[in-house]
């Protein structure tokens, strides 16, 4: 079969939906550690040391730990490594991916604003933004397959196939799989074709744009306090291409374009204390909102089937919604500690319940009595019941130290651990009553597990200016379905079994901090 060419989906047909699907909100809801070389070089376990713009997002009172005006800015490069851009398997059944295994990125630039109010009072404002999540990757996986396809998982659903439980998948194979009829005439079911092995392969890009507004200060140099209000301005694409080897010398091609825009807004508080008044020993506490999302999704298949004559059979859908999704919130605990002002040491504990987000189905809007427009909506109870099956909770561990070796020169070190999102079992389940199932422009899904970072850094300062520079190192492993599974317990002939196909996602990064102190 001669290699085929990642492209966006055609559009033939628009279809209505107001709801988002669990696996696609897994995608918006964890942010990634970034921000400022230093954050970033200690782990990002600043959240009881403060004094560094990135604590703006997390623990706002570490802010108040400043004792004099900044400005930051930073960025560099993302590179994933270990991806292919030509994955392929036997007989030549190969894809090409267009996409891009390093970029450059601009990661973070901000302000603050430090006045005296008293003795040992400060109050202080400050602005930063950061690139909170970086959706640049390439996902390739490639394995066998056993009397499974997704033409039959379609063929499956049948005699269920309506325009309110099929996806916009199902809806292409559906038109062009011969029917099956009985002697009467009357169609009973469709004629599928088996799978003999798959390839997958998909290139995401954009980012989540995050702007914090902070208000902070102190009392008594022992008591610290801060809130922030955020902005979350989400910008996410993604092209992908699957294809099957069918039996009868017959293959599939599935294109999807997916892109998903929109904005957030959440709130977060923090304290900082120091226990002891003689010791720079100190604990801080800290809780996010949920980030409230509005959001914008704009998507596309087009299926088409080959035989051994290069006769093609093509059918395509698209669907243009607006939808909600608020993620749960997050607490955190942090521990620091310095050391003659030349060794700093922190630790913090996040924890965030995932399979609490709120999917939300849009139920119209209008204009109140003094002309302002609001709209309405409510939870999908479907597909939060289903987030609760799929998700759980997640703990983050973060610990970092910075030592300086010379009053102007300082190196760091930090690990941070992210436990698993996903329950093990957990699946895209494609039979939900819910429009994020039933207008879904694809099937694949993949089940993440933990996340190591490993992080370091240096840092210089020459008067009132300061550079740092950090590097990190991200991996996680998953396991990647092209869809889900379907045992029928009447006839185990008609089951669609799929095994796991392990990818792993591993990124280097190197940022670039640029500031000065007034």
């Amino acid at each position: 079969m001669k290699k085929k060419y990642l492209l966006a989906a055609m559009v033939a047909m628009a279809l209505p939906a107001a709801a988002q699907e669990t696996y696609q909100d897994t995608k918006l809801v964890q942010n990634e550690l970034n921000g400022t070389a230093r954050y970033v070089g200690m782990g990002g376990a600043m959240e009881a040391l403060g004094a560094d713009l990135s604590t703006i997002s997390t623990n706002p009172a570490g802010i108040g730990l400043f004792r004099s005006s900044q400005v930051a800015i930073s960025g560099g490069l993302v590179a994933q490594q270990d991806a292919t851009t030509t994955p392929s398997l036997s007989n030549n059944f190969g894809i090409h991916i267009n996409g891009d295994k390093t970029n450059a990125s601009f990661d973070q630039g901000g302000f603050v604003y430090s006045m005296r109010t008293g003795y040992k009072n400060y109050l202080n404002f400050a602005f930063n933004y950061h690139k909170s999540r970086n959706f640049d990757q390439i996902l390739t996986a490639g394995n066998k397959l056993n009397n499974a396809s997704q033409n039959k998982l379609t063929a499956m659903k049948y005699p269920y196939l309506t325009d309110y439980n099929i996806n916009a998948v199902d809806a292409c194979y559906s038109a062009m799989l011969n029917p099956i009829k009985d002697a009467s005439g009357k169609q009973t079911g469709l004629d599928y074709l088996n799978g003999t092995e798959f390839l997958y392969g998909q290139y995401q890009k954009g980012y989540i744009g995050s702007y914090d507004f902070n208000i902070s200060g102190n009392i008594n140099d022992r008591v610290f306090l801060g809130l922030t209000f955020g902005i979350h301005d989400v910008h996410y694409q993604s092209n992908s291409l699957y294809s099957e080897n069918l039996e009868k010398e017959t293959s599939t091609d599935a294109y999807e374009s997916l892109k998903i825009t929109g904005t957030g807004y959440d709130l977060k508080a923090g304290v900082i204390f120091r226990p002891i008044e003689q010791s720079p020993f100190r604990i801080g506490l800290y809780v996010n909102t949920p980030v409230w999302y509005d959001l914008h999704e704009a998507a596309a298949t087009d299926v088409s089937m080959f035989n051994s004559s290069n006769n093609k059979l093509d059918k395509g859908h698209a669907v243009d919604y607006d939808y909600k999704v608020y993620t749960p919130w997050k607490f955190g605990v942090s521990l620091g500690h310095t050391i003659d002002k030349m060794v700093a040491i922190g630790a913090t504990y996040e924890y965030a319940d995932y399979s609490r987000i709120d999917n939300r189905i849009n139920d119209g809007g209008g204009y109140d009595d003094w002309g302002y427009y609001y709209d309405n909506s409510s939870s999908d109870d479907a597909m939060n019941s289903n987030t609760k099956r799929v998700l759980k909770g997640v703990s983050t561990l973060k610990l970092g130290a910075e030592v300086k070796v010379m009053p102007q020169l300082a190196v760091r070190a930090g690990y941070n651990y992210v436990s698993p999102m996903f329950n093990q079992g957990g699946y895209r389940d494609g039979s939900i009553e819910s429009p994020g199932s039933f207008y879904a422009t694809s099937t694949d899904y993949t089940n993440w597990k933990s996340t190591n970072r490993w992080t370091c850094g240096v840092g210089y300062t020459a008067g009132k200016f300061f550079a740092d520079l950090a590097y990190q190192y991200t991996q996680t492993n998953g396991d990647f379905y092209p869809f889900m599974s379907y045992y029928d317990t009447a006839n185990s002939g008609n089951n669609v079994i799929v095994d796991a196909t392990k990818v792993n996602f591993k990124r280097n990064q190197v940022l670039l901090t640029l500031g000065y102190k007034f």
